[in-house]
């Protein structure tokens, strides 16, 4: 695997793992997130940097397409935070966060390993 694929996969994971650790010491409670600005633009920036990632390892090598479920909708989603953030809703950022992030924690884990 290219050096770089393999350095933005482990941005993918370093990101993930942020978003996981700021509900360590509290249970994922969509009130709660939706009450706290600033774990909302925390949990927005890691997004943008795996939506970032994800589009430079689907411009490097179209293979991953495959590879990584839904990996054009993260690179929108990515697209969609920083450009039309105005269009933003807590309930869509939040479907990704417990729907969408754990299977492409998994992937991206698999992909790592077998580099």
């Amino acid at each position: 695997m290219d050096e770089r694929i393999l350095k933005w996969l482990y941005d993918i994971k370093i990101a993930i793992e942020e978003i996981d650790g700021y509900f360590l010491k509290h249970p994922k409670d969509f009130i709660k997130y939706r009450k706290n600005l600033i774990l909302k633009r925390a949990v927005e920036r890691d997004l943008e940097i795996i939506g970032e990632a994800m589009n430079r390892i689907l411009t490097r090598d179209n293979e991953f397409l495959i590879k990584i479920t839904n990996a054009k909708s993260i690179v929108g989603l990515r697209n969609q935070v920083i450009h039309a953030y105005d269009n933003i809703s807590d309930e869509s950022i939040w479907s990704v966060l417990t729907n969408h992030l754990p299977k492409l924690k998994e992937e991206v884990e698999e992909l790592i390993q077998h580099a």
